[in-house]
Formats: structure tokens, sequence, C-alpha cells
């Protein structure tokens, strides 16, 4: 490129097309100075409703944008340029347009930043102070850090109009406030997570403590309520923002509530607030303390079972006290207030920490008082909780590392052991990550900007950056979707069937169907105990009610490695039902199809069965219908169903007065008949079948929509529908029977 540039004239020229009050060129003798003055500040921009209105002690936590140049400098500053005060929003606006634009085509450009960014972390600390205009709930205070904050906020049923107020100083009014409105709705129609206190009939009604100059609390029962409230209102947060996260809707469990003294903030002991707050039943059972501990020390057992037979005697505590009702469901988090740590021993007596099933009627979630001292009593204290630095004196050894060497710790292990079997207790199983696996040890960060000091990990304090915290499994969150706790007040009342069937319909294919709705399949290679691999259906708008599998397919989502191995797979329904198939090439090739009788080599292949087969002398049964023979003129008239409290068998009837008999002929003497309208071509094409361990009760469902009664016991295991899937037709029936039948799946052909 030829010619030359005179720098000068390029700054004379360009000088001129700002509007400054003072000159910042003093090198040229050329151009002197229009004023006398002294520099002004450089790199102010802020806008003067800011600069009127904020802390000043705030602009000092904040880096410059630009320093002062050194007076001899010959460099042109844009910054000195606009360095003078804007009279008005309109000349800010017009300055900083200038600002960011080059003066030449050879002005420098950054382009390792964007404009206007700020720095992620802006070391600014403080307080955040959380109000209500209504009064309804006492003000809290938050603590800031690095321009970061959490916080809990009680909320109160309807709209919550909420205030938010940074502070340099607690205490310290300023004008950096702001307002958000929340709406909360009580979803009355979705079954409450139940909290309850179990104690032995003798018990002292405290728990472990020991005084720090930290912790100087009560340790009696109505602490304990205190602490176990907050514990379970932290699980709720925990979760709702969780779901949010996943994209899920901010769902969360509900408590049963009562109306009573406030326990939720200090206030409430002082002004003996009233409130609708989470009720914490106390219930009591014969055995003594002793007896307690003594049935916790049996399952210390290497070879105890893993439900101890504690469990037993809680649960039949609980089915006295809530009278639960055959077909009714409670689900109960239990704190065994009478849980103790040995000293002698060192090792806690909370071995029989538990969360699942016991029998059709009770989910819990059981878990003892050990670290109950180091919780919380109120919301306002869990950053106090959680920054408790103090030594705890327990060791609790998790590969290799002490859990519970401090008091925060104890306090996040405890909560989070028990938000582990409230996940069992809500059907979880043990995942490879999130709180069913090891995160529920760091529940605290969940609630916290910066950890304090971990003797777990020989940490020092820091800050919790999102990737540190704590979880819920993506599959545990699909499941809590679609759970009857999680229900909110919009959804549509669910479909009262929730299973899921399997057909292999070719030699490498399953079809699987579900009324409720397909939600995700699962698929283990050999050796998996947890899942890794995993698909999901949609769920919205055109939500899947039948697909099929291919098992190539799905050995193209493992890992290379594990792709020659047995796969087992899960598929989940939307209303909670699962089809668990442990061996899918086996099933698909040898187990599920049969060749029918006669003269035609049709393939005839066997639904997943329901029931359990465990009966005392349980043989494989199979019919296979005459009509299904090839030029057969037999027709299906009617069946005949055996049964009591329990079905014993069917009798197939054919127009040629010929039977079948499927099962035995017992219960009520001679059965139920149930006829076919042959004139209307009437077929039979599902049965809705009620199993657990054996078959419950049975009714048949027909092609003009007709169905029978139910006949066996109505109230008896979980609802099946085996309904043929489109373009296939039932031509036998398939299962076992001991003393009555304890399985049952479907024979179909195309």
């Amino acid at each position: 490129m030829s010619g030359r540039f005179n720098l000068k004239q390029i700054r004379r020229r360009s000088l001129a097309t700002f509007k400054t009050n003072r000159s910042t060129d003093t090198s040229s003798n050329d151009e002197p100075s229009s004023s006398g003055q002294e520099l002004s500040s450089v790199g102010s921009i802020t806008p003067p409703s800011l600069a009127e209105e904020s802390d000043p002690a705030l602009h000092t936590q904040i880096p410059a944008m630009t320093r002062p140049l050194d007076s001899n400098s010959n460099r042109f500053s844009i910054a000195e340029s606009v360095a003078s005060e804007p009279r008005s929003t309109k000349d800010l606006q017009e300055q900083l347009q200038q600002y960011h634009q080059p003066l030449t085509q050879f002005g420098p450009r950054v382009t390792n930043i964007r404009n206007k960014s700020t720095d992620p972390h802006p070391q600014i600390d403080g307080a955040l102070l959380v109000t209500r205009p209504d009064k309804a709930f006492p003000p809290t205070v938050w603590p800031v850090h690095g321009a970061r904050f959490k916080a809990l906020v009680y909320l109160f049923p309807g709209p919550n109009t909420i205030s938010f107020e940074y502070q340099r100083q607690p205490g310290q009014p300023s004008k950096h406030r702001s307002n958000i409105l929340l709406f909360m709705f009580d979803p009355k129609n979705a079954p409450p997570l139940q909290l309850a206190i179990f104690v032995a009939k003798d018990s002292p009604h405290t728990f472990d403590h020991v005084s720090t100059g930290v912790r100087e609390e009560r340790s009696g029962l109505e602490t304990a309520t205190c602490k176990f409230r907050t514990a379970a209102y932290l699980w709720q947060s925990f979760t709702a923002e969780q779901m949010e996260k996943g994209g899920l809707g901010r769902r969360t469990f509900r408590f049963d509530e009562e109306w009573t003294n406030g326990t939720s903030h200090p206030r409430d002991f002082i002004d003996y607030a009233m409130r609708s707050e989470a009720r914490v039943h106390i219930i009591r059972t014969d055995k003594t303390v002793a007896e307690i501990r003594d049935l916790e020390r049996a399952q210390k057992d290497p070879n105890a079972s893993e439900k101890s037979e504690l469990v037993d005697v809680v649960a039949a505590a609980l089915r006295d006290y809530f009278r639960i009702a055959p077909g009714q469901k409670q689900y109960v988090a239990t704190l065994i207030l009478d849980a103790h740590w040995d000293t002698k021993e060192k090792t806690s007596m909370d071995h029989a920490a538990f969360g699942g099933q016991v029998g059709d009627d009770l989910h819990l979630a059981m878990f003892g008082s050990h670290f109950l001292q180091y919780y919380p009593s109120t919301i306002c204290d869990v950053v106090k909780a959680f920054k408790d630095c103090s030594s705890t004196g327990v060791k609790i050894l998790v590969d290799e590392a002490n859990v519970a060497g401090t008091s925060w710790e104890a306090a996040a292990y405890g909560m989070g052991a028990h938000l582990r079997e409230v996940g069992h207790l809500l059907g979880s199983p043990r995942q490879e990550n999130g709180i069913m696996a090891r995160d529920f040890v760091t529940f605290n960060r969940a609630f916290m900007i910066r950890e304090a000091y971990s003797t777990r990990t020989k940490s020092k304090s820091r800050p919790v950056e999102p990737k540190d915290e704590p979880t819920w499994h993506r599959l545990d969150l699909l499941g809590y979707r679609f759970h009857p706790l999680f229900r909110n007040a919009t959804d549509k009342v669910p479909f009262p069937e929730e299973t899921v069937h399997g057909w292999v319909v070719e030699k490498d294919k399953l079809l699987v169907t579900a009324s409720s709705g397909l939600l995700c399949t699962e698929i283990f290679a050999e050796g998996d105990e947890t899942c890794g691999t995993w698909f999901e259906y949609p769920r919205d708008g055109q939500m899947v009610r039948r697909t099929t599998l291919i098992e190539a397919e799905l050995r193209e989502r493992l890992p290379e490695s594990k792709r020659r191995s047995t796969i087992k797979i899960v598929v989940r329904s939307m209303g909670g039902g699962t089809l668990v198939i442990d061996d899918l090439h086996q099933l698909c090739t040898k187990s599920s199809r049969k060749l029918t009788s006669g003269p035609l080599a049709k393939l005839a292949y066997r639904s997943t069965k329901v029931g359990s087969s465990k009966l005392d002398d349980s043989a494989a049964q199979e019919v296979v219908f005459k009509n299904a023979v090839v030029n057969s003129k037999r027709i299906l008239t009617g069946v005949t169903i055996y049964h009591g409290n329990a079905v014993d068998g069917l009798e197939f009837h054919f127009d040629d007065l010929s039977s079948q008999l499927f099962g035995r002929r017992g219960g009520k003497t001679g059965g139920d008949r149930f006829n076919l309208d042959i004139r209307d071509a009437e077929v039979i094409i599902g049965f809705a079948v009620r199993a657990g361990s054996w078959i419950d009760a049975i009714q048949i469902i027909t092609s003009t929509s007709r169905k029978s009664s139910i006949y066996g016991n109505t109230g008896g295991g979980s609802l099946h529908t085996l309904l043929v899937p489109n373009g296939f037709r039932i031509c036998g029936v398939s299962g076992s029977c001991g003393d009555w039948l304890d399985s049952f799946s479907l024979l179909i052909t195309r």
C-alpha cells in the first residue's frame, strides 16, 4: 500500500467528533489545550439514576473498565474522550454508541470478549434481605458471595409478592431492590407424603445431642419435630428445583398440613405465630427402647436381610395409626427417634434405614435420629447449619472418607441419606449418579454459595459451582413426573391401567404396548448394576402407546464393548408400570414362539405374562384354541370362569359342544358362564387381569366393546389389561397353575 499518513491530523479530526469539556491531548505544541483544568476520572459511564441511588461501596467491588493513561502518553484514548459526565440518558446513549465504534477503519477491535460483558464472578459480597409486603412471613437474610445468592422463600397458596434487597452489610438498608410475583397452588388432588416420628413406649423423648459453642439447643421431642419438618421442606424445595431444571415443571411432593404453631422462622416461637405447616405425626409402639436397639443390632449382621424386623414393627404401627383400608396406600417418611450412636462400637445404630414398599398398602422411608442434632431447626438456620465446622467426633467411613467429621457434613449426610430412602419410597432404584448414588453426601450444596472446610475431601472453603451441586438422576425425574405424589391441579385424571406389555411379533422384534403411554426404555448390558443407556418417548402432544423394539437397534445404543453381551430391558409407562425382560434375545428367539397345531405351520407369539408362577406345585399350561387350526369350522361360543378368592381356571366352549380347560375346575361350583354373541361375530380381544403373586381376578373383553363381570377377588393384586395388538388375533392362552392360576398370558397370531 502506498502513501503516508499524518497521525496528528488523524487525531485532530477524530477529536472533533466528540463533545468533551476537557481536552485530553497535552503532548502536542501545535494543538494547545482548550482548558487548563485537570482531567476528570476516566471510564465512568454510570447512568445518573444508578449513580444517585447505588451504594458507593458497591462500585469498589466492580473492576474498572479502563484506567487513566499516564500524562506523558501520546496514544489516543477513547475512554478519555468520553470521560465527561453525560447530562441525560440520551447523551449517555449517544456517547456509548460513539464509544463502541472504531474511529477509523484501522481502529482496534477486541475479539476475545463481547461488548458490554462483565466478569462472570464479580467480587460483590454482602447480604440479601427477603421480605413480603403483606408481612405474612418474617424477613430472612441470605449471604451473597461473588454476586450470587441462594434463598429459601416461604410461599402461601395463591399470589406471593416477594421483595429482594441487596445490602452491603446485613442491616444496612439500600435502594438495590427488586420484586417478584409468584403463584403457589396446593394440589389437594395428590396424596401427601406423611411425616412421622416413631418412639418407643418408654422413650425419654430425646435424641443424641452434644453441646458446642455453635449449637446450644434442646434435644426434646418438640425440637426433633422442628428439625424433621425443616429437613422435609429442604427435600421438597430441592426436588421442585430439580424437576424444573429437568424441563418437567416445578413439581414436588406435598405434605399433610395442620393449623399449628409456626416453626419455620425463629420469630414464630416469640410471636406464637400460627400457620398451616407440615404435620409431623408422633407414633408410639409397644416396643421398648432396648428392644428397638436390639432389632437395630440384628440388622447390622452382614447376613441380615435388606428388610429388617424393625421395618415390620414400624409398618404394623403405621397401619394401625393411619387405619389403612384395603385398596388404600400411604406414603410415610419416618424418623426413628430412639436411634443411638454407640460410643463403644464407634458405629451408629441406624442400619435399619429402609426405603421401599412394604406390602401393597405402605410405601416407607425410614431413618434414624443420630444426625438430627446437626439439622437446622428453621429455614433461617440452614446456612448456619451448613457452615458449622465444629467437630462431631463421629467417624462414618465411606470409600475411606470420613463423611461426618464436621457438623455441617453430618447434617448434609443425614438429610441426604434420608432423602435417598424417600427416593426408594417413590420407586427409584440405585443409580449411577445423583441422590440415589453418592450425591446425597453433598446435599448442602443445593442451598449454599460457598462450601465450608470438608473433612471428607480435605478441601478448604470454596465456591459451589452449578456443576458441583447434587441432582436427581434423569430417570428418577422421569418417574416422578407421572407419580401420584407429584400430581398437580392441572393434570388429567390418571389412567387406571398402568402396566406395560410386550408381544414378540417377529424373530427379533418386540411390540410394546401401554394404554397409559410409554415413558422410557432402559437398556442394561450383562453385569450392569445401574442403567447408563436409555431413551425417552414423547410425553406431551404425541403420546406413544405402542412401539416396536428391534434387538439390533437396542444393541447399537450400548457402548461397543457391551454390544455382544446379554441385554436386559426395562420399559416404563407413564402410569408407573414396568415391563422387565431379563434376556431379550432369548425371549425373541425361543421362549415366546410356538407352532400352532394343524396343517398350517403358523407361528403363535406369547405375550409377557402377569403373575409370578411361585405357587407350590405350579406347572406350566398352554391351550391353543381349536378354531385357530386351518380349515377348522369351530366357533368359540363362551367361557366358563372357575373362581373363589382367586381364579382357578378357564374353560373355553365351542359350537360342537366340545371344550378346552386351562387351569382347574375349583372355587365356585360350576363356575360362571360368559357367552359370546356369535350372530354378531363377537370374539375375544383381550382380558383385564388383577394379579400379584397369582391371578386374583379376570374380566373378558370382546370385539363389540362388551365386558364380562369381574370374576374372583376384585380387590386383589394390580390391574393389567391384555389387549391384542392391531393385525393380530387371540389363538390361545398360556401360563401356569398350582392350587389356582398363578400366571397368565395370551397366544396371538397374525
